[in-house]
């Protein structure tokens, strides 16, 4: 019996009690397909930082190095300054494990509500394809003065950049940022000349054109796969134009390599507006890293929620990670009340990403089923269900 190793971090808040839920119905789809999962749960998050300093060590990378894939819940935590957890755990898996590709499917499910009027399963079924390592998501930037780091919470330095303290009485200022990624090292320096004496900061992005060609092909393939025929790219060239002037230029050389996908190009702006207008003129949609992460948030909306919205970082030739979207909701930990869904879905990308494909369209098959049927549901969706219900009605359908 074929068995895969896969490192779950159930992470802060309702994390774990959603990856529980994930994992019973993961488990039951293993068994039917004839193949085990063996859990591998680390501590990582906001308690683990708190008592011991550390977010994720460097042997956590080699161990899980070693498994088949990652199993996340969320990450997030009050007591924790906002940006230690998420570039210490998240962006450090995401940009050690080269996971360069952000998957999000945008599917309204039956009997599940969308605000656009008109609008059924059939019109809202499309995937977003992030890039996940590059863009203004690198960490690189300054700020003059650096501020000072409020009390009772740990100051970070970006792990990708590095920048000169910058006393308060001058105002020229040179600034050193590294960037590490498996396929390149770039230094980069900027120097700063202000003729006035008052505070100001940046923040750098970067695209590779490697990096821009494989999240295309990505892309046309994932098209080929399922069938779509169209691969929108959305930035904003018109006014960011270095940048996302090389990416629509490697965008038209990719695309001629599939001449039977229609391919076009989308400002982000104009692309949030079609999302709601016409949501069925997308197949695929592929986005710079900062423009994925909002037009994503929109597509979750309008197919019922953050409750319903997998997502998938994936490295096609090593490990992948996946979670659900929404964050870690500390204020019902414990409640039971969440909705497992999506990372019940997720658990499904990631069945198919690791070959799977039977298993995965069980898992969806089974959430669809219970959708539906309308029996079993959480607060989000209009039902009274607790979190383990739902775990366990999508179980049973598997």
């Amino acid at each position: 019996m074929k068995t895969y190793n896969i490192a779950t971090i159930p992470g802060d808040g309702i994390g774990p009690e959603i990856v529980a839920e994930g994992m019973k119905v993961l488990d039951a789809a293993a068994s039917s397909e004839g193949f085990s999962i063996n859990w591998i749960k680390y501590p990582f998050g906001a308690d683990h930082y708190l008592e011991t300093g550390e977010t994720l060590p460097d042997s956590a990378i080699e161990e899980i190095g070693q498994t088949d894939a990652i199993y996340l819940g969320a990450i997030g935590d009050p007591r924790v300054r906002p940006g230690i957890l998420e570039e210490g755990i998240i962006l450090k898996l995401r940009f050690e494990f080269d996971q360069y590709v952000n998957l999000r499917p945008v599917k309204l499910f039956p009997n599940v509500e969308t605000p656009i009027k008109g609008k059924g399963p059939s019109d809202i079924d499309f995937y977003v394809v992030r890039e996940n390592t590059e863009d203004f998501y690198i960490g690189l930037g300054a700020r003059y003065p650096e501020p000072r780091a409020t009390s009772g919470t740990s100051g970070a330095t970006g792990a990708a950049s590095s920048a000169s303290k910058c006393p308060a009485v001058h105002s020229t200022r040179s600034f050193t940022h590294h960037l590490k990624r498996k396929s390149y090292n770039a230094q980069i320096n900027v120097y700063v000349d202000m003729d006035r004496d008052e505070p100001y900061a940046y923040q750098l992005g970067f695209l590779s054109k490697r990096g821009c060609e494989r999240v295309f092909r990505y892309s046309f393939e994932l098209a080929r796969r399922k069938g779509k025929k169209k691969v929108t790219a959305v930035d904003k060239a018109n006014v960011i134009s270095y940048m996302y002037g090389l990416w629509r230029d490697t965008f038209e050389e990719v695309a001629k390599d599939y001449p039977d996908i229609q391919s076009e190009f989308g400002f982000a702006d104009a692309v949030n507006m079609w999302f709601v207008k016409n949501p069925e003129s997308f197949g695929v949609v592929v986005a710079p890293n900062l423009f994925g992460d909002i037009i994503t948030d929109l597509g979750a909306m309008i197919s019922g929620g953050l409750g319903l919205a997998a997502g998938g970082n994936i490295n096609p030739d090593g490990i992948s990670m996946f979670e659900p979207i929404h964050g870690s909701a500390p204020k019902y930990k414990g409640q039971g009340v969440i909705n497992p869904l999506a990372t019940i879905l997720a658990g499904a990308l990631m069945l198919e990403t690791l070959g799977e494909v039977q298993a995965a369209q069980r898992v969806e098959k089974a959430v669809s089923t219970v959708l539906q049927e309308g029996k079993v549901r959480t607060k989000d969706l209009g039902g009274s269900s607790s979190t383990s219900e739902v775990g366990d009605a999508v179980a049973s359908r598997i």
